[in-house]
């Protein structure tokens, strides 16, 4: 039986059809993300992009992401942790009894104030498959980063970091846009500059603004100033993280925002374990063998 893998985000599309054993047979990719979606056309875009998959026998497909927001496909619910794969089994969205399903978000809550996750509940639980660490730290940067913490399997809170919009708002909306190219490689001198910066006990309001003064007083070529601005950020993240003790955590992300985050996280001596997209395929496979258990008992 075949399985289909999408995971569909507020700016791209992504699928896999899956093997019964969990393989890739093949990958799609769309810039069909949510945002692009006019409100009633999912089910087209849907069909557009994964038909030829869904006519085999016996085809069945999880959809994780923001297709179960509020201005997805349908809303899903979300799962409050601790929570682990039979949970998320349990409050499916169906879009099709039996064949396809949205598969519910996470929500945690600290202080009064409630934190939600949708996609990346998928990413962690296959990183828990890949990897064979059920208990741990699973960090997965991205536009709203993510921090999870797994125990026996399950996740049991987690917290939101919005360091990547915030880059982007510094990076292209800000008066450091004058002068820094966002999207230079990285400069790993000048990144870990940064990340040490954040640690100057001043805060991110004043140290952001060296990636101005730099450039003025000629202390840093351009090119190296968004790795710069991406080192104070990232470095101010984990200051405010509970990291005591923690000697390695696995990232789930695309290879760009994973190195960083390693290199960062070596300056305080945590060894980081890197995971991409098959994270999200291992983690859709896992919970189609619950719903099979399920079905079988």
């Amino acid at each position: 039986m075949s399985l289909v893998a999408v995971d569909w985000g507020t700016s791209s599309l992504r699928g896999a059809l899956l093997d019964g054993a969990g393989r890739v047979l093949e990958e799609k990719t769309a810039p069909r993300g949510i945002l692009t979606v006019p409100a009633g056309e999912f089910a087209a875009v849907f069909e557009a992009t994964f038909a030829a998959w869904m006519e085999r026998a016996g085809s069945f497909c999880l959809i994780s992401g923001m297709a179960g927001s509020r201005q997805g496909w349908a809303e899903a619910p979300y799962e409050t942790c601790p929570a682990g794969l039979p949970d998320l089994a349990r409050q499916l969205r169906w879009i099709e009894r039996d064949r396809i399903a949205i598969v519910p978000g996470l929500r945690d809550e600290q202080g009064g104030v409630p934190d939600v996750m949708r996609g990346e509940e998928v990413q962690i639980f296959g990183a828990i498959q890949l990897t064979g660490m059920t208990t741990g730290l699973f960090v997965l940067p991205g536009t709203h980063n993510k921090w999870a913490t797994v125990r026996d399997g399950r996740v049991t809170g987690f917290r939101t970091c919005m360091t990547g919009e915030f880059y982007s708002l510094l990076s292209r909306h800000s008066i450091l846009a004058r002068t820094l190219q966002a999207d230079a490689p990285l400069d790993e001198a000048a990144f870990l500059r940064g990340v040490a910066c954040a640690g100057n006990g001043e805060g991110l309001l004043h140290n952001a603004f060296g990636a101005r003064t730099l450039a003025l007083f000629q202390r840093m070529p351009a090119p190296a100033l968004a790795s710069y601005l991406s080192g104070v950020l990232i470095g101010e993240e984990l200051r405010t993280q509970p990291l005591q003790g923690i000697r390695d955590v696995v990232l789930i992300g695309v290879p760009e925002l994973t190195a960083r985050y390693a290199l960062a996280l070596r300056t305080v001596g945590i060894d980081a374990r890197t995971l991409g997209a098959e994270a999200t395929w291992a983690g859709a496979h896992a919970l189609r063998a619950v719903l099979q258990a399920r079905h079988s008992s």
